[in-house]
């Protein structure tokens, strides 16, 4: 007669489900697109062979928006420059947290072409240029009225970023406030500081 150890059960059970969580992650991976490397050449890869979409690997979705300053935005003019979208509203406090970093950082790398678009949802232009000027802010802050592109980019939570390759495509998609650290990896992810 063979006599069932609770503990050996237990030990099965782990193994078991440790192996099917192991094989599903397999399974996804390998379903992934494959996403261009930032290394690639702008030129090499022809934007109109990519599927558009608010996901890494795909093109980012193309919108236009105002600035404070009165002038419009459109995304794929561009194109042949390292863009960090950041998705945020004055009322959030860990965008506040964020703001003073990717400032730093937009000075760091602006001599390499780097443009920060923060794309506030649905305020007066007056709440923003309050937010802009309290924090010292000098990249763009883009309007949205209606929360459009927030719609456009699936856009649930703030702050979100995504972080797009000289190519028009993203690399990245953080959601939430990033540490200094996440934000200079999610930085290389697109060329810059690497």
């Amino acid at each position: 007669m063979v006599e069932h150890n609770p503990s050996n059960l237990g030990r099965r059970l782990f193994i078991a489900v440790f192996g099917i969580a192991a094989l599903a992650g397999i399974v996804y991976v390998a379903t992934l697109p494959d996403v261009p490397s930032v290394s690639t050449p702008v030129n090499s890869i022809d934007p109109s062979t990519l599927e558009i979409g608010p996901s890494q690997g795909f093109l980012a979705p193309d919108f236009s928006l105002t600035n404070l300053e009165g002038e419009q935005i459109t995304l794929s003019e561009l194109r042949g420059r390292p863009v960090m979208i950041n998705f945020w509203a004055t009322w959030c406090g860990p965008c506040r947290i964020e703001m003073p970093h990717i400032q730093d950082r937009f000075e760091r790398y602006a001599d390499e072409g780097f443009l920060v678009l923060a794309v506030d949802f649905d305020e007066p232009a007056g709440v923003v240029e309050a937010f802009r000027d309290e924090l010292g802010l000098t990249f763009d802050l883009l309007l949205d009225p209606g929360a459009e592109v927030q719609e456009l980019y699936r856009n649930r939570s703030y702050p979100s970023s995504f972080f797009i390759d000289p190519n028009g495509v993203i690399q990245v998609q953080h959601i939430g406030v990033m540490t200094e650290g996440q934000l200079d990896d999610n930085l290389a992810a697109i060329g810059l500081g690497s």
